[in-house]
């Protein structure tokens, strides 16, 4: 019988914040030797940050991630440390963990398996590795793993683990969120445990970077898929556990005469203290809406904080998106750092300007009013000879919309705000936004939240908030861009309900036309939905960014060019 106490850092880093970076893994490293731990791992390229995209592309950041490592090798004594970074060598970059212990470098390994695929273009900067990475620590066999690698089924990593008699597979990750992601790696695991007949320590980043949002939600999974210890999701945690190994059925290859590439290093072994027994503890689950809601909190905060503000502004209409938008707001900077604007017209309703005043009121945030009747008329006045024949529409829709925009811009220019947009998926998708109007901002809070999914957070937030946050008529009452008299959105689009499951078809799951027809669609519903969303890519081109929540959002997991005359089947 051996025992080892395996200590997973999950911390939040920042890219490029190298001494930052360095001084959260130091501190928490201390922490993890302080308990006793014989190791401590840190997520995936948590020395620079992850992604850090075309910044591996410049030398001057590799040369900083190889100092990052040699300062970190400096403090690292009585406990095994295993970070993440970009190894730069022979002209070759390569996503690597170091396994640092004594002051020194004892080993690199470099990650095999490099995904390509929706958020992921981790071939364009990396080599694959190509060696398997095994050490001993305490009389227990060791493999070194990192994200992708634990995915593939079939794979060469997997087929090596299963043939070198592996006690423990340790796999650094920043495997970023979406709705039920947790499920799927949790069954990831359960299946490479099974198949390795070895535990799985599971050591994810949890952090808001640009779109992307990372949960956390390390874990340990013994051999036979049950969860020993698993960590809370959407904070930082070190999440400790004592891992005991039964050797008597474990016999170690000679690593010199192994023929898969194998590199095999021993370790000092350390004796495990007696002060603190650490059996693990599993942290309770989210349920859908939870994980939504903490994702746009998490994603939002560190947006707006990692980019250098304090304070955020967001139009008030007095409808649902920009009320949610709001809320989510002030969970995650507090009230006192939102900052509400309304901006009435002689369009706007009674019922949702007091709307507006009563969320901000509701939301203890402060409310500026800036009506634009005038400055709408003195648009029209300006250009009366060149619109005098055009009767009311989109064109003076937009004029509303962008002198909006241009309020909301000046605001942030004069005092520092960062505009949060409040359009949401569905609009985005169909083009029902306007540019350089309501889609002028910094960050898109709600950006990949269909407007079905708006409705049922607003009423989760006034659930899970124990009180009317967003007020009910905010919720009742049919949407409306109120550009017009008696506007309404259905006088463009079809029912929400209608429109959200032709978009998750069409836009998240890639079906042709003739498929989401065969669903029970209205065929004549389906091409327009379809059309809009083909002839509306420029505008989401020019979006600001926001918070991943589908599988697929409109951004680095959608990539269609905008010149494009490819509509489908629809079309024979």
């Amino acid at each position: 019988m051996a025992l080892i106490r395996i200590a997973q850092a999950q911390i939040n880093t920042t890219v490029g914040d190298f001494s930052g970076n360095l001084a959260k893994i130091i501190d928490v490293m201390e922490k993890a030797r302080n308990q006793d731990a014989d190791i401590v791992t840190f997520p995936e390229l948590s020395v620079c940050g992850y992604p850090p995209e075309d910044l591996l592309l410049k030398r001057d950041f590799l040369e900083d991630n190889l100092r990052a490592i040699e300062h970190l090798k400096q403090h690292v004594k009585d406990i095994v440390v295993v970070a993440g970074y970009a190894d730069y060598c022979d002209g070759n970059v390569y996503n690597a963990a170091a396994i640092l212990q004594n002051q020194k470098l004892a080993g690199t390994y470099h990650k095999v398996e490099l995904p390509n695929y929706g958020v992921f273009d981790e071939k364009r900067y990396f080599q694959k590795g190509s060696e398997f990475f095994v050490f001993e620590l305490n009389q227990i066999v060791l493999a070194m793993t990192i994200c992708e690698d634990i995915w593939i089924e079939g794979g060469v990593v997997e087929q090596s683990v299963q043939t070198n008699n592996i006690d423990i597979v340790l796999n650094i990750s920043a495997s970023p969120f979406h709705a039920g992601k947790l499920e799927s790696r949790l069954e990831m695991a359960d299946r490479f445990a099974h198949k390795a007949k070895a535990t799985v320590c599971f050591n994810n980043l949890v952090a808001g970077q640009d779109e992307l949002v990372f949960d956390g939600g390390s874990f340990v999974m013994n051999p036979d898929g049950n969860l020993k210890a698993r960590a809370k999701r959407f904070q930082e945690e070190l999440l400790i556990a004592d891992v005991q190994i039964d050797r008597d059925d474990k016999s170690l290859k000679n690593p010199e005469t192994d023929a898969s590439g194998k590199v095999f290093i021993t370790l000092d072994s350390h004796a495990l203290h007696e002060k603190r027994k650490f059996p693990g503890t599993v942290a309770d689950e989210y349920g859908r809406l939870d994980e939504i809601y903490h994702a746009l909190i998490l994603g939002t905060r560190d947006y707006v904080r990692k980019n250098g503000f304090k304070k955020v502004v967001i139009g008030l209409s007095g409808g649902i998106d920009s009320a949610l938008t709001a809320a989510i707001a002030v969970g995650a900077l507090g009230p006192e750092n939102v900052v509400g604007v309304t901006m009435p017209s002689q369009y706007t309703s009674d019922e949702t300007l007091s709307d507006a005043e009563l969320l901000a009121k509701k939301l203890d945030i402060q409310l500026i009013k800036v009506p634009i009747q005038d400055i709408y008329k003195s648009y029209l006045d300006a250009m009366k000879d060149i619109l005098r024949y055009k009767k009311h529409g989109i064109t003076h829709e937009n004029i509303q919309a962008r002198i909006r925009g241009n309020i909301l811009m000046a605001l942030s220019n004069q005092f520092g705000w960062l505009v949060l947009t409040t359009g949401n998926k569905s609009e985005t998708a169909v083009g029902y936004c306007t540019l350089y109007g309501d889609m002028a901002g910094g960050f898109a809070v709600i950006k990949d939240i269909p407007k079905t999914l708006v409705f049922e957070l607003s009423e989760y937030i006034n659930k899970s908030w124990g009180r009317e946050v967003i007020p009910e008529s905010t919720i009742k009452r049919p949407p409306s861009a109120e550009l017009r008299p008696d506007q309404k959105d259905e006088d463009s689009l079809p029912p929400y309900t209608m429109l959200d499951g032709i978009l998750e078809s069409y836009v998240e799951e890639d079906k042709a036309p003739d498929e989401i027809i065969h669903e029970g669609f209205d065929p004549e519903i389906v091409r327009d939905v379809i059309r809009m969303v083909n002839l509306n890519e420029y505008k989401r081109r020019q979006a600001p960014p926001g918070v991943k929540i589908t599988p697929k959002a409109f951004g680095k997991d959608r990539r269609l060019p905008i010149t494009n005359r490819f509509l489908g089947n629809v079309i024979f």
